[in-house]
């Protein structure tokens, strides 16, 4: 069934495709600020623990509302690890490092979702597709203070 937003289906895709970027680095970030809570150990273990568990609860549901608009948008959304991985910019890491590691990770995390959201805006501009770009902008605002406070713990 055609779709008519008001949005060609050439830039409705490439939306889509940054979309899925975004999908792919909230994603991994999500799983990675998870790990981190489950495996925080060290003298500001109920501190971290407790941040990591807003930050990634958080995360879990921005994926839904990200993925949700790629589908609005008339594209499929990416949702299997082999995807993500392909789509992230977001590095995973291996095993488990100290706690100032994970903030530091983190911390580089966040940033990296806000670059990713950031770069969008000029595709969703271009078409006035004020959906998106308000979804862009809420994901920058969390990811941005996030960042300060994971920023804050550093030094």
């Amino acid at each position: 069934m055609e779709i008519h937003l008001g949005i060609g289906e050439d830039q409705r895709g490439r939306i889509a495709e940054g979309l899925s970027r975004l999908l792919a680095d909230t994603y991994t970030l999500y799983l990675q600020t998870h790990n981190f809570h489950w495996n925080v150990t060290g003298p500001q273990f109920n501190t971290l623990h407790l941040m990591f568990e807003g930050q990634y609860t958080e995360l879990a549901l921005a994926v839904d509302l990200i993925a949700e608009r790629i589908r609005s948008l008339g594209f499929p959304a990416p949702g299997t690890y082999a995807s993500f991985s392909k789509l992230a910019s977001v590095q995973e890491v291996d095993g488990v490092p100290a706690a100032k590691e994970m903030i530091a990770i983190l911390l580089k995390g966040q940033e990296t979702v806000v670059r990713t959201a950031r770069s969008l805006f000029p595709e969703v501009d271009a078409v006035n597709d004020e959906a998106s770009a308000d979804l862009l902008t809420q994901r920058m605002q969390v990811h941005e203070k996030n960042a300060w406070m994971l920023r804050s713990l550093l030094e």
